[in-house]
This record gives structure tokens, sequence and C-alpha cells, in this order.
């Protein structure tokens, strides 16, 4: 299969993209069909191991100083779930629910993922689950990889960190059969729809808590109803003053206006924590905080209309503009501001702390202020938005340090006056910097990186694609490709289509790109007729814009070409692999990557077309090639050794087949990970040896797996699938 290509540099397609867009076919020995992407690298790999319980996955929020207990609404979900009645409540409904699902729903900055923290925290330390998992639920794919992390730490049957779906699914078994109790959180659906085939199940044992800001039907059926959670009583708000100014030592702070002050800011709780904050470290008590929140409140009115649909933004604006006074002013001088208005494009769910050090922050924090700015000045500016309550820094929890809270971004957003185009672009310049070379694993860091940059998207519209398409948004994409996340590979490089073709025009070289990356989905998820489609419209774009013997129209026809073999249109794919490879060895040379790998494809087709002598002969010396240019276990090499071996087994030459595809089966599960869907396709290939060899109950054992393997990571509808299932079926009938 080909690789995702990223963008050209300027306004034409570079050679390096076109170097990389044909890939060597994997060993087709009759038994699955597709391609084994020659780029990967090496695969975290996780062999099962002894749990020790209880277990913890994710983290959720602290909580927040003087956090206030909700008693009321706590004792209503306790009382329901203590008596067994499975209730969701919700405000204007108290139909008896049916499962132990439970939907906190309220505008921001009310406290639904506080409460559902003190849930989370609770369990653990008074071991009421033995298994708790926190899940930013903001994107199917964030779902999945919580849920996939989630299995890891269970040691859920199946589940090897090789392929984060095929992980999430055997979660979701193992909660269809565990005696273990557990507690899964749902944070901050964004889309109900993101859930189908995904909520955890309902049992006995265990329970899911869920936080939106949604008010959709969908939440209020299928057993769930929702509890609305309201803003602070005027008893809790004074509590909460009381606590905090208390426990920082400030209680002659409080004063008669406290009341007042609450009152003020509408009893949210956001506000109130922002303005404590001030408080505490300006030691203003709240009647002086209160004349401040007045004269603030008129500059809050240039917010625009309609932008605080709940009724709650207006609060926090003002507490945020008091903050933010207070905070420029601290030293480093100036720096909150922009650095506020940067942490405000990126994921409520966190970021990584490291972001505050690369080049990228500190040169945009330079610019804004006009002096070098380091990166331990950058790291002090993080720290006094904490310690004014705009934002939380715990470098404990990784990759998702820091956070904003939704509705601090958003005020944020709404008062700066920052360029938003300087700020989207540093933050994106910033997040790639931080992307890993190696992200075919979904680590925490990877999750992390792709839902940052799913916001910064979403809330910069087109800012990223001026002047052309921003390299980020291809690494998020490519990442998706490279983990196996397929068919949210296909929804991501369909909305990067609709955004480039809006945005630079259906024929610009960028958008020609981003078509290939579709295409490259689709046939990765087997829907192989529709990526010919559209790279026979690329194809044609590519010739007339840039020209026929250019590398990008070169890796167009080997891009199409790989979609022809695989649905079995092989004369085709043969002539135009024929011409490829003339192509690179005249541009790039005999020893090129791009050569070498036009070269494998060509004996691909060969192979499926019969002439398989041929096929071997360029096989061998494409082994040779890739070896003493890459590296004998560089990914090309390994690929090369499987092409070579399905060819010797499709000539007959049974033991040096068998040979070769141990070795590549070796090769491939310790650089992609045993549950890698192109490990299963070398796993169903050296079935097909051993079976040719006559070692059928070996064959079927390995078969077996490999249909399992196939059924999980890809569906059963996938084509690999159907074709590992019609080969067991003819190894068990001759057994």
């Amino acid at each position: 299969m080909t690789s995702p290509l990223e963008p050209p540099a300027a306004a034409t397609v570079t050679d390096s993209g076109a170097a990389t867009a044909d890939r060597a076919g994997v060993a087709n020995t009759g038994v699955i069909h597709g391609d084994v992407r020659p780029e990967f690298h090496e695969h975290r790999h996780y062999p099962p191991t002894a749990v020790t319980w209880p277990v913890q996955v994710g983290q959720p929020p602290a909580l927040a100083s003087a956090f206030q207990p909700r008693r009321a609404v706590r004792e209503r979900i306790q009382d329901a779930r203590d008596h067994g009645a499975d209730v969701v409540l919700t405000q204007h409904d108290v139909r008896p629910a049916r499962t132990r699902t439970r939907v906190l729903a309220g505008e921001g900055g009310v406290g639904k993922s506080q409460l559902a923290a003190w849930f989370a925290h609770q369990a653990q330390e008074e071991r009421t689950a033995d298994l708790v998992v926190w899940v930013p639920a903001g994107s199917p794919e964030q779902i999945i990889t919580g849920y996939a992390r989630a299995a890891l730490r269970v040691g859920a049957p199946g589940a090897d960190g090789t392929e984060p779906a095929a992980d999430a699914t055997a979660f979701c078994e193992w909660l269809h059969t565990t005696d273990r109790t557990w507690l899964i959180v749902l944070d901050d659906i964004t889309d109900p729809t993101d859930l189908i085939g995904w909520w955890p199940p309902h049992r006995p044992t265990g329970w899911t808590l869920a936080t939106t800001r949604r008010r959709d039907a969908a939440l209020s059926t299928g057993g769930r109803q929702s509890i609305d959670i309201g803003v602070y009583s005027p008893s809790e708000s004074l509590a909460y003053l009381t606590d905090r100014l208390t426990d920082a030592g400030c209680p002659g702070l409080l004063g008669a206006s406290a009341g007042d002050l609450a009152a003020a800011v509408g009893h949210l709780p956001l506000a109130l924590s922002h303005a404590t904050a001030y408080m505490i470290d300006q030691a203003v008590g709240c009647a002086d905080y209160l004349a401040r929140y007045a004269t603030a409140a008129g500059v809050a009115e240039v917010m625009p209309a309609g932008s605080d649909p709940d009724g709650y933004g207006r609060p926090v604006t003002v507490t945020l503009l008091l903050a933010l006074d207070a905070a420029d002013q601290a030293n480093p001088v100036g720096l909150a501001r922009p650095a506020l208005a940067l942490a405000a494009l990126l994921s409520p769910d966190g970021h990584p702390d490291e972001l505050w050090t690369t080049a990228a922050v500190t040169g945009y924090l330079s610019d804004q202020v006009g002096r070098p700015v380091t990166a331990d000045q950058s790291g002090m500016a993080l720290r006094t938005l904490h310690r004014y309550g705009l934002l939380t820094h715990t470098p404990a929890d990784g990759p998702r340090a820091v956070r904003v809270h939704a509705l601090t971004a958003r005020a944020s957003r709404e008062v700066s006056t920052i360029d938003p185009a300087i700020v989207a672009h540093a933050a994106a310049a910033a997040l790639l910097r931080l992307w890993p070379e190696n992200d075919h694993a979904t680590t925490e860091l990877v999750a992390a990186l792709r839902s940052n940059t799913s916001t910064l998207a979403g809330l910069t519209g087109d800012l990223l694609w001026h002047p052309e398409g921003h390299l980020l948004l291809w690494r998020a994409g490519g990442s998706l490709l490279r983990s196996g996340l397929y068919a949210l590979a296909v929804e991501y490089w369909h909305r990067m289509v609709d955004d480039a073709v809006r945005v630079l025009g259906a024929k610009h070289p960028q958008t020609l790109t981003v078509r290939a990356n579709l295409a490259t989905s689709y046939r990765q998820s087997g829907r192989t007729d529709e990526a010919i489609t559209i790279e026979e419209e690329v194809l044609i774009d590519a010739v007339q814009v840039l020209d026929a013997e250019h590398p990008y129209a070169i890796a167009a026809r080997a891009n199409l070409a790989a979609s022809y073999r695989q649905a079995g249109r092989t004369d085709e794919a043969i002539t135009i692999e024929e011409k490829v490879l003339n192509d690179r060895l005249r541009v790039l040379g005999d020893e090129h990557r791009a050569a070498i790998l036009a070269r494998s494809n060509l004996a691909a087709s060969y192979r499926q077309a019969g002439r398989t002598d041929e096929a071997i002969t360029i096989e061998e010396k494409v082994v040779d090639d890739a070896a003493r240019v890459l590296g004998d276990e560089h990914p090309d090499t390994i690929t090369a050794r499987a092409n070579l071996a399905a060819s010797y087994y499709q000539a007959g030459r049974t033991d040096e087949a068998i040979t070769m595809m141990e070795k590549v089966v070796r090769d491939a599960v310790r650089v992609l990970g045993d549950d890698h869907p192109y490990a299963i396709v070398a796993w169903a290939n050296l079935a097909a040896s051993y079976r040719q060899g006559g070692r059928t109950d070996e064959a079927i054992t390995i078969m077996e797996k490999a249909v399992n393997d196939a059924a999980r990571v890809l569906g059963a509808d996938h084509p690999d699938t159907v074709v590992a299932v019609d080969a067991l079926r003819a190894l068990r009938g001759e057994a």
C-alpha cells in the first residue's frame, strides 16, 4: 500500500513526496492480497503481564482547591446505585433508568468534570472499583485510544498494543465477561454518535459516568438519562469562598461582601476559582474585588453578540480579564496574555508541558513582547497562569500536563487582540516539533498530539490552510494510517479534501496530495473501487497541472497501479508499473529507494499475472539492493523478503519459501507487533507455505490465528479477512 504523502513545499510537488508514493506489494500467496508499507518503524509490542489490582487508566483531573462536594447530587446518584435502580437523574425527567450509565449534562464551568473526577478519585481511594478508566471522549480516536490502553492494563485477551481499534474491541469484550468491578468515565462527549458501538456494557459489576454539554435525545435513550448540573447554590458558593481563602491562609479576605461577589459571578464555580486565585495572589478582599469586577465588566461588554449562548461566558470573561491583567504584570512581564492565547487553541484534555520549551513557542512569545524569551521564562509564564487559575499545570500527567478549561479558553479567544493566524501557526509548529518520528503505536503522547491537532484545526478554521496547508495536518492524518486506524483515516482525509478543495482549489498540488491520501485510506480499508476512482482522477489532474514526467505524476501512476493490482486488474497494473520503473531509473538512478520500490511493485504484479520466474529474478535483486542500501532489518528489506518468499511459494520452491517466510514473520512481529494488519498478512502467508509443504496441522493453527486476528483488526468483511477465511476452510477440508 502507499504511505500517506506529505504536502509539497511552496506551490510545487517535491521529489521526496513522489519518491515515497508507491510501496512494494506484500507476499501474495493466494491467501491474502494487499501491500505492506515498507516505512514501518519499530512498533511497541506488549506481552501479557500479571495484573496488579486495582488499576487506574487515564488521568482524572485533580480536584480543585476547596472542591465542593455537591452532596445533594452525589447522594441522589449514590442512593440510586445502592438500591440497584441504575438511575441517571435529570432535572425534568425522573423516570427510572434501566442501566448504570449516567450522563452529567450542563454548560461549561459548572463543575461536571470535577464531579465525575470526585467519583473516580473516590473509587480509587476507597477501592470500590477494581478498575477506574478516565477517557476524554471528544473524538472517536480518543475513545478508541483510551479503551486500547485500558485493554493492555487489564490484560484483555487479544490486546497487545499493536492496533488500537482491535485492542479497544478486546477491552469491550473483557468488560462483558469480567467479574471485576469497574467505573468508566467518558468526559466531555462532543458527539454522541462517536460512541456508537463503544458504550461500555451494562453489567452488575460496573457502571459508566459521562459528562457532556450536549442535550441530544440519544443521550436519554437506550437506558440513558441526563442529570442537569447547575451552578453552585448561594450556600455552596459561600462555602467555597470560605474554604478556599481559609486554606490559603487568607480568611481575612472574606468579609461581608462574599455573598455579593458570588452573586455577581452567577455562582459559577469556574468564575469563583478565577476570583479567589486573584484575591489570594493580590491580597484583595471580596469588597475590593467586587469593585474591580464591576469596572472590568464594562470592558467585557465588547464581547460579540451571540458569543455567550449559555449565559456563563460573561462572568468568566470578566474574571479572566482581571486575572490576565495581574498575571501580565508578573515576572516575566507581558507573557501571560500571549501564552494563554496559545493555550486556548489546544485541547481541554491537556497538552505536554514540553510544548512550552519549543523554539516555536519561545519565538512566538519573543515576537509578542519584543524581546528574547527563553524556555525557562516560557515555563515561568505557564506557572503564572497556573497560579491565577487560568490553567492547570500538573507535570505528573505527562502528555496531558497542561489543561485549560474550555470556557476559560473561549473567553481568552474572545478578548485576545493577537492576530489569530500567528497564534495558530505557532501552536501548530510546536505540536509538530513534539511529534515523534515513529508514530505507528498510539502512545499517550501520540494520542495527545492528535487530539490537540483536532482541537486546533477545529478552532482556527482555514487559518492553517494559508498560505497553504500546514504540515501538522498531514502528520496527524498520516499517523492514523500508520497506526492502522483506517476508518478514522478515511473520515480524516475526507475532511482534508473538503478543506483543500474549498481553500486551494481542486487541482492545487496540495489538494492532489490530499486526494491521494484519501485514496490510500480507502485502499487500506479494503475499499479498492473507491480508491481507483480517486486515483484515476488524481493522475489526470497531476499530468494536466504539473507534467507527465513530474515526480508527483509518476507517484500518482504508482498509486493507481497498486489499486489496480489489488482489484485484480493485473495487466493494467503491469503496464503502468513498467513505465514507472523506467521513469524512476531515468530520474533517480538504480539504487534510489523509490527505484527499489518500483521494481518490487512490478515484480508483485508479475507474480500475480503468473510470470513467476520474472518476478523471482527481480525480487532477488530487490532483496540484495534493499539490504545493501537500507539495511538488513529495514522495513523495506523485510517487505522485499516477503515478496520473494511469495514468488518461491508460487514457483513450488516450498522449502525456500518457508525458510524466508519464517524470518519475515519474526521480523514483522518484532518491527510492527503481532497484531498489526501487515503482520497478520505475514502469518497467513506462512500458513500457506506450511500447507504447500504438507505441514497441514501447523498451517491450520497459524491460519486460525490469522483469521481471528484479521476479523478483529480489519473486520469480517475486509478482503483480507474473507480470503483468509476461505483459505482456512480449504485447509480444514483437506485435513
